[in-house]
């Protein structure tokens, strides 16, 4: 499968994977700031923006979609970020294709298995009948029956798009995600740790990542540093971007 990427900016590889229902446009500015210094591959993984749809969606197969690509584009080393379900994939990845991994950061998630927590929106995502709207404001009328949060409906709003014809169609393929939705909560397991320099941030109102999870997390990687952003919820990078940007930029600089 040849995913979509986007690339900014020059220098060492390093590439982004987004979160469940997002795609590489979530990090857009933040791709332009880290371009200044690496060269940016803001990442769609299978099933989720522009890149193509498949009725197989799991962890070590979005860790092959990366594989392909990196091989793809000639890169042999790369840093790589990855946010929540996107953390999951990067963590498999870095296990797989360790050799290829130089720095790993992975946002607001932890290896663990997740119980189910997007069944609302599942439920307000097929209750969406994308024929029966014209507008924007119009979807997010109808989504707002359902989903209080606006900023949970803009997000689930860029997964739509206009057809030829102009009419409003997903860019997702939604019912793949649903099928396989115990997959994206699965844990990610490995019989040998990662041991090259890693990076967990957590969002401070966010309850992704306990302190339960911090002796799991540093037995499967042991160079690990967990860094938690005040003020921030799970999607960090979003609510806290100046915070968030300092702190992997610091990272990537450390040797």
């Amino acid at each position: 499968m040849k995913l979509h990427y986007h690339v900014t900016g020059h220098g060492h590889p390093l590439v982004i994977l987004h979160g469940l229902f997002g795609s590489g446009d979530n990090f857009y500015t933040l791709s332009k700031f880290f371009g200044e210094k690496f060269k940016v591959y803001a990442v769609d993984q299978r099933n989720h923006g522009r890149s193509p749809h498949s009725d197989v969606f799991n962890y070590k197969t979005m860790a092959e979609d990366l594989y392909n690509l990196l091989v793809h584009e000639g890169i042999t080393s790369t840093h790589l970020l990855g946010h929540s379900m996107g953390g999951k994939t990067a963590m498999r990845f870095a296990f797989d294709y360790t050799e290829m991994v130089d720095k790993l950061i992975v946002v607001d998630i932890a290896p663990k298995e997740y119980l189910p927590q997007h069944d609302r929106i599942f439920d307000a995502l097929f209750a969406l009948n994308l024929d029966e709207y014209k507008t924007r404001a119009e979807l997010d009328s109808a989504l707002a029956e359902r989903i209080q949060e606006y900023a949970v409906r803009q997000l689930l709003l860029k997964n739509v798009s206009r057809d030829d014809s102009g009419a409003f169609e997903w860019k997702i393929d939604v019912r793949s995600i649903h099928k396989n939705y115990d997959n994206v909560n699965a844990a990610i397991v490995s019989g040998r740790p990662f041991n090259k320099p890693a990076l967990f941030m957590r969002g401070e109102k966010s309850g992704y990542i306990l302190d339960q999870d911090l002796p799991g997390i540093q037995a499967m990687f042991p160079q690990a540093r967990i860094v938690t952003i005040e003020g921030a919820g799970h999607w960090v990078h979003a609510e806290a971007p100046q915070k968030f940007a300092e702190r992997v930029m610091e990272f990537l600089s450390w040797d």
